[in-house]
């Protein structure tokens, strides 16, 4: 796999809080005090893209590995191609995606980073930390709520998850919040580490909605393969197919 992307902690960090993280890899020990890291995504941004870990605040305030192979996957693969999109990105936790597409991609309209209400503080912090205020708005999204989809682009041309397969029973609750946010045009760039075997369900459930690929091109495939991280794109399944599929999950 690529080299490591160094993470390097604020002045008032210890030298015992570094450590270096790669695609393959999630913090190798538990980092119990916030601090602030950096990524180059193996040299695709200069200057680095700052971002706020804070372990505080669970799951969501973590790096984790899928959130680098989408990163990097989109700096190297959409870097030139997003001009004229609406963005959005789910269960952003600290924004590394998002704020990654914001810093090193051709983007004309501001990217939507959402999550649950107490992710939005670190999702801002890290929006004003990179200067990236013009570019990147937090909004709050719980998946199942049709109503939240409102505030939101409808509709939008490309769609970010990044680790979202995480608690099986909010497969139902996302799968419900994709098909109401994407269009006949959207695609939806959605990568995971498989750690139970629950996982893949997600992906069985979401093909009877969405026409799936897997992505293996512009990503160390072999090496994703290894450490069992996914990158599927997804779209919406033409609308008669769609409708019957929807009407047998149902029953």
């Amino acid at each position: 796999m690529d080299h490591e992307d160094r993470i390097t902690p604020n002045q008032n960090s210890s030298p015992t809080e570094e450590l270096a993280i790669s695609e393959s890899l999630v913090p190798a020990r538990e980092i119990k005090l916030a601090t602030t890291l950096q990524f180059t995504f193996d040299g695709l941004l200069n200057p680095p893209l700052q971002l706020r870990e804070d372990p505080k605040e669970g799951c969501g305030g973590h790096i984790w590995p899928a959130g680098m192979v989408l990163s990097k996957y989109m700096l190297r693969k959409h870097s030139e191609d997003l001009l004229g999109k609406r963005i959005v990105e789910l269960g952003a936790g600290s924004g590394l995606v998002a704020l990654a597409v914001a810093r090193g991609c051709k983007i004309d309209s501001p990217i939507y980073v959402t999550d649950q209400k107490p992710m939005l503080p670190l999702i801002e912090e890290n929006i004003i930390l990179n200067d990236l205020s013009g570019s990147v708005v937090a909004a709050l999204l719980d998946w199942g709520d049709s109503d939240a989809l409102t505030t939101l682009p409808s509709h939008p041309e490309v769609i970010l998850a990044a680790d979202c397969v995480y608690f099986e029973p909010a497969f139902p609750l996302l799968v419900s919040t994709l098909d109401g946010l994407m269009g006949e045009n959207s695609m939806c760039y959605f990568c995971f580490k498989k750690r139970r075997k629950a996982d893949l369900r997600f992906i069985k459930m979401a093909r009877k909605v969405f026409e799936i690929t897997e992505v293996t091109d512009g990503i160390n495939h072999v090496a994703c393969k290894h450490q069992s991280i996914f990158l599927y794109i997804l779209k919406r399944k033409p609308q008669p197919a769609r409708k019957n599929n929807i009407s047998s999950h149902s029953t």
